[in-house]
C-alpha cells in the first residue's frame, strides 16, 4: 500500500507544488479546497505525473467539513501518513472597519481547521511509520514592528493575527504529539511567493525553495519552525 498526503487549503502554488514533491516519492495524494473547478483542474495536472488524486470541495473553515474530507481521503487510500495544512483566509483586514465575523472566519480557516483536521486525522496517523503534520504559515505572524507595519500598510490584519495564533499552536501541538508519535513542523514563508496569486511583481520567495522546505522537514523532523524567505 502506497502512502498518503492529505492536503487540506489546496491551490496551484505551495500545495500543489507539495503534492507533485510527495507524488514523486510514490504517494497517493489528497487534496481539499473550497472551489470545485481549481480542484478538478489541479486534480488533472496530477494524474497527468501519474499520481492517484482524490480531490475533495472542503472549507477550511468549517471543522466539520474538514473531518468529512479526512475521512474520504482515509476510506479512498486506506491510510493516512502526512497532514499538510495549507489554509489560510485573507479576512478582516482593517480591524477597525471589518466584520467581526470575517475575523472568525480568518481564525477559524487558519487554526480551528487545522486542529479539527490533526483531531480526525491522528488515529490514522498513529497506525503508520514517520507520520507527520506539516503546516504552511505566514511571516505576518511574528511580533516584530516592521512585520506589523507591513500589516497595516497591506490591510491584512485578520490574517496576521491568524498566523500568529497558528504559529503558537504548532509550537504547543508539536511537543502534545511528540507523546502520540507524530511529528509537526511548520514552514513559515517569510514575503510573497512568486508566481502565486499574492505576486503582483513583489515577488521575493521562490516557490521551489518553500517546497524543498516542506519535504525536509518531513525527512529530517529536527526543527519545529523555519522559515524561508
Amino acid at each position: 500500500m502506497s502512502k498518503t498526503i492529505v492536503i487540506v487549503g489546496y491551490g496551484p502554488g505551495i500545495s500543489h507544488a507539495v503534492a507533485e514533491r510527495f507524488g514523486a516519492e510514490g504517494f497517493s495524494v489528497a487534496i481539499g479546497a473550497r472551489n470545485p473547478d481549481a480542484l478538478q483542474a489541479g486534480a488533472r495536472r496530477l494524474e497527468a505525473k501519474g499520481i492517484k488524486v482524490l480531490a475533495v470541495p472542503t472549507d477550511a473553515s468549517n471543522a466539520k467539513a474538514v473531518r468529512a474530507f479526512i475521512q474520504k481521503a482515509y476510506s479512498q487510500f486506506g491510510s493516512i501518513d502526512v497532514l499538510h495544512w495549507n489554509a489560510a483566509a485573507n479576512l478582516a483586514g482593517d480591524l477597525l472597519n471589518a466584520p467581526t465575523d470575517d475575523l472568525v472566519a480568518a481564525f477559524n480557516t487558519g487554526v480551528t481547521g487545522l486542529v479539527a483536521s490533526i483531531q480526525e486525522a491522528l488515529p490514522e496517523l498513529k497506525k503508520v511509520k514517520d507520520a507527520a503534520v506539516l503546516v504552511t504559515d505566514g511571516g505576518f505572524g511574528l511580533s516584530v514592528d516592521a512585520v506589523d507595519d507591513a500589516v497595516v500598510e497591506y490591510q491584512a490584519m485578520g490574517l496576521a493575527i491568524a498566523n500568529a495564533a497558528k504559529h503558537k499552536a504548532v509550537r504547543i501541538l508539536s511537543r502534545r504529539l511528540q507523546r502520540e508519535g507524530v511529528y509537526l513542523g511548520e514552514v513559515m514563508v517569510m514575503g510573497t511567493v512568486k508566481g502565486t496569486a499574492y505576486d503582483h511583481g513583489d515577488g521575493s520567495v521562490e516557490l521551489k525553495s518553500v517546497r524543498d522546505a516542506v519535504f525536509k522537514l518531513y525527512c529530517e523532523r529536527k526543527n519545529v519552525t523555519v522559515q524561508v524567505q
